[in-house]
């Protein structure tokens, strides 16, 4: 019985994995669709959102299964609800890439990104890849450095999208207003999109520690402490 129940925990890992995989097909294709007004990849990413959704409704229900029939504890209790929590924040994170799919979608076939942050919103589109990317690694592996790679990208991010709202609200700024929405729309998105992977890296790290209270030093030392012992 015990030997079910922790296959049933890897299997949990696993689904989260593959999750966060499609998120990341999710993101890249959004944000190429978004720079290049590619309307095909756009709906491509709005109909593949619903496999998201899906996936998360299925681990959702694979850990209340667990809880009902299992009744664990201590930290396999804390894995089982981890998990019940990080499937949210990556169905958050399909919608947003959903979110810039749907306004290359709109707007097709002019541009989406207003003239003059082509730019900006590049770097953004691959600062959230290279986000969702390593998030899948670090489900994937639990190496906790990654929990401040994260991090750091993320921090880029929000200075990408200050630079947005700098650069509409600036006296220099000559977009129409529905260049302006886009704008202002399409930053947010890809700023919350990096928020909920800085969400699910740092519930990695609580429960790989059982502290949320974590500085860089302390995930190296969490990271040393949880890696695997390397043979000589």
């Amino acid at each position: 019985m015990r030997e079910v129940f922790h296959q049933s925990l890897e299997e949990i890992q696993s689904r989260l994995v593959e999750i966060t995989d499609l998120v990341t097909i999710a993101i890249d294709k959004a944000t190429r669709a978004f720079a290049n007004s590619d309307v095909a990849m756009a709906e491509e990413v709005i109909a593949d959102d619903a496999q998201i959704d899906e996936l998360a409704v299925s681990l959702d229900e694979l850990a209340i299964e667990i809880l009902a029939r299992q009744q664990p504890v201590a930290r396999d209790l804390r894995i089982v609800v981890f998990a019940l929590r990080v499937s949210a924040s990556l169905e958050r994170m399909g919608d947003m890439a959903e979110h810039i799919a749907q306004l290359a979608r709109l707007r097709f076939p002019e541009r989406a990104i207003p003239k003059g942050l082509k730019g900006t919103f590049t770097k953004m589109g691959e600062r959230d890849v290279e986000i969702s990317r390593t998030l899948s690694e670090l489900l994937r592996t639990q190496d906790l450095r990654l929990a401040d790679v994260i991090r750091n990208a993320d921090d880029e991010v929000d200075e990408l999208h200050a630079r947005v709202f700098e650069k509409v609200l600036s006296d220099n700024w000559k977009g129409e207003p529905t260049a302006t929405v886009d704008a202002t729309l399409a930053s947010r998105y890809h700023e919350r999109f990096a928020d909920h992977a800085v969400a699910v890296a740092k519930k990695v790290v609580y429960l790989a520690t059982g502290d949320w209270a974590v500085g860089d030093a302390d995930i190296i030392a969490a990271a040393e402490a949880h890696a695997p012992a390397v043979e000589a």
